[in-house]
């Protein structure tokens, strides 16, 4: 049975529903609110396709109204698990071959050294197109076709297919264009008509103007000092020619608190939603694909596609499926804070910058969805998220995350 919760916390008030075997869950979500600086945020988690927690608390601003339950937030890199849904689900039908080469449904796109750049490229971050040289005007981002021509005639940062990077920002088009092109509907209708409206997700890429009064503005994290000599933060700052500089810093001024930014289809960082979205996003992927993938299918979206031991941007070893992150530990590395993210083994899906995170893990028919208004530090998950991903896993009995996944 349902337990009902209504506490105040030093952030606010947190309200919701959960199963008791889940008590964990709720009881890291109130530590966040009173110890680790959580501003407002919501968890999600379900269980074989049913919700077993949904809890939400605290404010949409430090000193603003409370944070309720239909609130939502952009959730950065989160959006690329569900562009990455879009690309699966064309795949699955036939309509887009993971195999085949770009060229071969976006001819403007094979040039200057990305002739032999093929489908499964784009998606698991060894394209070559990590970010841009071209110094991107005001709202380069909000500019689809801008965007695009600029890819079509950039030179790859290395040969398509010898290593990864991460493709921080460019994967809304490099594999946005490819839904385009396969489908015939630009990706945030495809994810719309395909994905949210069928399983009743309050998602959107590209947000109607009538949603952004529940829409609460993300709150930047400070520098953390402990990062300073990461590999990621030395080549941000002293070398303008590296992906990990382009990727933070040639954004064209990208204000992702703006209407502007808000409507904009951004297929790799600018999706809305909440918790309880990105949970419901992976529910059926969770329990054998329901309606939007074959079993194939899934079983190809959680197998490892691409690992390294030094991914190009990130500057650390990372782990990715095609369009998703796998759990990745980076927990002994020096100078790393925050550059892990541990899931069970057959877990995928997408942390967002700041500390969002979706994901479905088959194993355990178990589908998790967290954002949050107050960004963390670091390249992937902050103590906020990964002490929700514990908890989970705890609650449904998992020993230990010593091996770098949660293990039975």
């Amino acid at each position: 049975m349902a337990e009902t919760l209504s506490r105040d916390t030093k952030a606010g008030k947190v309200e919701g529903t959960y199963d008791a075997k889940f008590k964990p869950v709720v009881d890291a979500f109130i530590e966040n609110c009173e110890t680790r600086g959580e501003v407002g945020a919501n968890v999600a988690i379900t269980l074989e396709g049913k919700t077993i927690v949904d809890i939400w608390g605290g404010k949409k601003a430090p000193e603003g109204e409370a944070w309720d339950k239909d609130t939502v937030s952009i959730v950065f890199s989160c959006t690329k698990g569900a562009t990455a849904i879009c690309a699966h689900m064309l795949a699955d039908k036939g309509k887009l071959d993971l195999g085949a080469k770009v060229g071969d449904y976006w001819p403007e796109y094979a040039k200057n050294g990305k002739e032999d750049t093929t489908v499964s490229m784009m998606l698991d971050h060894s394209a070559g197109q990590p970010h841009l040289r071209t110094k991107l005007k005001d709202g380069a981002y909000y500019d689809y076709n801008y965007m695009l021509k600029l890819l079509e005639d950039e030179e790859p940062f290395w040969k398509p297919g010898v290593r990864n990077g991460y493709h921080g920002v460019t994967f809304a088009w490099t594999v946005g264009e490819l839904v385009h092109r396969a489908s015939g509907k630009r990706l945030g209708r495809f994810f719309a008509d395909e994905i949210a409206k069928p399983l009743g997700l309050d998602f959107w890429i590209g947000l109607p103007e009538e949603i952004e009064p529940r829409v609460a503005p993300m709150i930047f994290a400070e520098p953390d000092p402990a990062a300073a000599n990461s590999k990621f933060t030395q080549a941000l700052m002293t070398d303008p020619s590296s992906p990990a500089h382009l990727f933070l810093l040639n954004g064209g001024n990208a204000n992702f608190n703006s209407r502007e930014c808000h409507e904009a289809e951004i297929g790799s960082a600018n999706g809305i939603t909440n918790g309880r979205g990105l949970a419901g996003m992976y529910a059926p992927l969770a329990n054998g694909g329901g309606k939007l993938v074959g079993k194939d299918a899934l079983a190809r979206m959680g197998r490892v596609a691409m690992a390294t031991h030094e991914d190009a941007t990130l500057l650390i070893p990372s782990r990715f499926a095609l369009g998703f992150m796998k759990s990745m530990d980076n927990r002994d590395l020096p100078n790393e804070p925050n550059s892990s993210c541990i899931m069970g083994e057959a877990a995928f899906g997408h942390v967002g910058m700041g500390g969002s995170l979706g994901f479905a893990d088959p194993a355990c028919a178990m589908s998790f969805g967290y954002n949050m208004n107050r960004m963390g530090s670091g390249i992937l998950l902050n103590d906020r998220g990964q002490a929700l991903v514990d908890a989970a896993y705890t609650s449904l009995g998992y020993r230990s995350n010593a091996s770098g996944v949660w293990a039975l």
